[in-house]
């Protein structure tokens, strides 16, 4: 592989990790905004989880944590 080659992949890889983690950042917001609803309405933290793929511990991280992404 060429010096040129290289770099070019680099430049590539380093933009479709920006893309992938502004696309993470969005999709934990919305997970937060909905696990927040569904606590609001009453649904156990336990069932959140589950259904979230966390333990309960991630879920009462995310809604604590407004700014983490």
């Amino acid at each position: 592989m060429s010096e040129s080659t290289a770099i070019k992949g680099i430049r590539r890889a380093a933009k479709a990790r920006d893309r992938a983690d502004a696309a993470k950042a969005k999709a934990t917001e919305e997970l937060r905004s909905y696990c927040k609803a569904a606590q609001d309405a009453g649904v156990p933290v336990t069932q959140i989880a589950s259904e979230a793929g966390l333990s309960r511990q991630g879920v009462y991280d995310l809604l604590a944590d407004r700014h983490a992404s």
